[in-house]
């Protein structure tokens, strides 16, 4: 095995995790870390840095912000590092091919999904809310398409019911790390075979929005239940009280068919869950979010009467 000279360049937790798995590992020398500029974050607005950034601030690493890769300097800065490879996960900027052309080895990315399956921002949203039953994570040289570059090691991940956005971008972040190690070891000695994409198979993983996450009843209870997960921790799934309150919906769970009410009747509220009838079954509610208040379980909510719900009532 050769040691690599390697240019990261990554922007949130999921990134963060990578890095930590290249630095703990020892077997190839990062030089550098490109990373977004500072963003305005929490209620006072102020800049912070991402996690990569921190990470890379805590080993010393050289930390490099540029808006774009447009200006001839900062091509010339990264040429100046003179990486054998640059490692892009979830960086957040499109490269241009002058900068794909400056590593030796190119450019290797880490995607979250099982390639040409959702290519783009959300993949890993977006295959639990198609109800896939796997996903995984692919290593991929990149080119100037939007994650079309042959695929250099990939790994496979198992979708469960339980899974949400947040557990399966944990799990997936732990299986890219390790899957990656592997890889740069391979691509150190010249081991790896690419995989050309069939580009008739893609699909496309659209970045998420707060507007897509309103749950619309007149859907089947599997796909909403499917929404809901995916859309947890973000944007989390909503809908409208008959009181025009926005209603924040975390948990819920799919329940037997009910063909006597129409789509967005409450047909019951217990400290179980408050049960609401869809096109095609019925999806208990079981963790909510009133406005103003903590997420908290149903049961919560029927004990502390901040629920004020009852059979017949129509959510939008």
């Amino acid at each position: 095995m050769n040691n690599l000279r390697i240019v990261f360049a990554g922007t949130p937790d999921f990134a963060a995790t990578h890095l930590a798995a290249v630095l703990q590992s020892g077997a190839h020398e990062v030089v550098a870390v490109y990373t977004q500029p500072d963003r305005p974050s929490g209620r006072g607005k102020k800049l912070a840095a991402s996690p990569v950034k921190q990470l890379a601030e805590q080993h010393s690493i050289a930390v490099y912000q540029p808006e774009h890769f447009r200006d001839e300097q900062d091509r010339a800065a990264l040429a100046a590092l003179k990486p054998d490879v640059m490692l892009v996960v979830a960086y957040g900027l499109l490269l241009p091919q002058a900068v794909l052309d400056i590593p030796r080895l190119g450019c290797i990315n880490v995607h979250a999904s099982l390639l040409p399956r959702w290519r783009g921002a959300a993949p890993i949203q977006r295959a639990i809310e198609a109800g896939d039953s796997e996903t995984g994570v692919c290593i991929m040289q990149m080119e100037a398409g939007l994650d079309t570059g042959p695929v250099l090691a990939r790994a496979v991940c198992a979708i469960v019911a339980e899974d949400t956005g947040g557990s399966l971008h944990d799990r997936l972040a732990e299986l890219g790390a390790k899957t990656l190690l592997q890889a740069l070891d391979d691509l150190s000695i010249g081991a790896l075979t690419p995989e050309t994409q069939n580009n008739a198979l893609a699909t496309y993983a659209s970045k998420l929005n707060k507007e897509e996450a309103h749950l619309d009843f007149s859907r089947t209870a599997s796909e909403l239940d499917c929404q809901i997960r995916a859309f947890n921790p973000f944007p989390v799934s909503w809908c409208v009280l008959p009181n025009g309150e926005r209603l924040r919906v975390w948990a819920a769970q799919m329940e037997q068919a009910d063909k006597k009410n129409l789509a967005g009747t409450v047909v019951s509220l217990d400290v179980s869950g408050l049960r609401v009838a869809c096109g095609d079954g019925v999806l208990l509610l079981t963790e909510l979010q009133l406005p103003n208040r903590n997420r908290m379980t149903v049961r919560e909510l029927v004990n502390g009467h901040l629920l004020h719900m009852q059979a017949g009532d129509q959510l939008a």
